[in-house]
């Protein structure tokens, strides 16, 4: 089986469409230009490299399309302010343009083994790894009780309203609920305003204790889900989300540090060696010396610079984005990993 995306080299993508979903949100598909199929989950993201201004960036978005549709894929980007790639993204990137792109990465999929009524919440462009899932579902025509709230700041910035609509008319046991903050630009919106609530989610979705909950959206949004869910009786463990809003996060430089001790840090496939201070994490350090890593989060959450660590040890305070046993097996987060001695890594 062909596949033209793998996690650990970057590959090229032909550009082929470029959409406009909202006034600040657009969608990119690519096609392989050697005509090979995609194979990825529903939820999991991709890292784009791209080259701006003679410097290297990477950066991870989600898929929103549907793993059923192989032979293409489509990342959606909001443009945000001060965003570097996202920028570079809305002005210049149009069809018959390539990019590298490593994946799929991540773990924000349907657990296999978990009920199958779903709770789908999302706030702004946090709706792109939950669309991919909704829009799995009605490919694969599998039998769907899903409830799906999609939270903006205005109707206008709702993305993917009218393609919801189409699917919730399409799948029986889709029920979608879209939650504007304010009415601005459409006074006659028909539906509720406000923000997301305890007592909105109790009335919205009173089975939410049964339902698997999948969230994806800013950090303080997730943080009001992940409490009000908690509040209303859903078991921890049933409660999933994806996150990139640490990314691009700086650290403070090691020059402040001037007394610091430094560590070598290795990196086998790249056969390249560098020192990282005393107090800095393995990513900051890289990122500076134009090592290559995937990476989005840069807070330990989701999962995209995952390495195998050969040897030495690191600090690592993590916040999910690795289980236990990929620890047990030598795999740490270089983004939230600090050296404790000289280490040697398998990139």
């Amino acid at each position: 089986m062909a596949v033209a995306l793998h996690a650990e080299a970057f590959d090229q993508l032909l550009c082929v469409d470029v959409h406009d979903e909202t006034h600040d949100v657009k969608s990119f598909t690519f096609l392989s230009p050697d005509g090979k199929a995609f194979d990825f989950e529903a939820g999991q993201h991709l890292s784009l490299e791209l080259e701006i201004d003679g410097l290297p960036e990477s950066r991870c978005y989600s898929m929103s399309s549907s793993p059923a549709r192989r032979k293409a894929i489509t990342v959606t980007v909001k443009r945000t302010e001060g965003g570097r790639v996202s920028n570079w993204l809305h002005d210049n990137l149009v069809a018959g343009m390539t990019v590298k792109a490593m994946g799929p990465l991540g773990a924000f999929v349907r657990p296999a083994t978990a009920p199958a009524k779903l709770a789908l919440l999302s706030g702004g462009s946090g709706i792109t790894p939950l669309m991919s899932i909704v829009r799995d579902i009605a490919d694969s025509a599998q039998a769907a009780d899903v409830v799906f709230v999609h939270a903006a700041r205005t109707p206008r910035d709702l993305v993917f309203r009218d393609e919801l609509g189409v699917l919730a008319n399409r799948l029986k046991g889709l029920r979608l609920i879209l939650l504007p903050e304010q009415v601005t630009g459409e006074p006659s919106w028909p539906g509720l305003t406000g923000r997301l609530s305890k007592a909105f989610l109790s009335l919205a979705i009173p089975d939410l204790a049964d339902r698997v909950i999948m969230c994806c959206g800013p950090a303080p949004f997730m943080q009001a889900v992940r409490s009000f869910s908690a509040e209303l009786g859903s078991p921890a463990q049933n409660y999933y989300e994806e996150s990139f809003d640490g990314a691009g996060v700086e650290e403070p430089p090691a020059e402040v540090l001037p007394q610091a001790r430094a560590f070598k840090v290795e990196f086998a496939k790249q056969s390249r060696t560098i020192e990282v201070a005393d107090g800095q994490t393995v990513l900051s350090s890289a990122k500076k010396a134009g090592i290559r890593l995937p990476s989005s989060c840069a807070n330990g959450l989701c999962g995209t610079c995952k390495s195998k660590l050969v040897s030495g040890s690191v600090d690592m305070q993590h916040n999910g984005g690795i289980r236990q046993r990929e620890v047990e097996a030598g795999f740490f987060l270089p983004c939230c990993s600090k050296p404790l001695s000289d280490l040697v890594i398998d990139r």
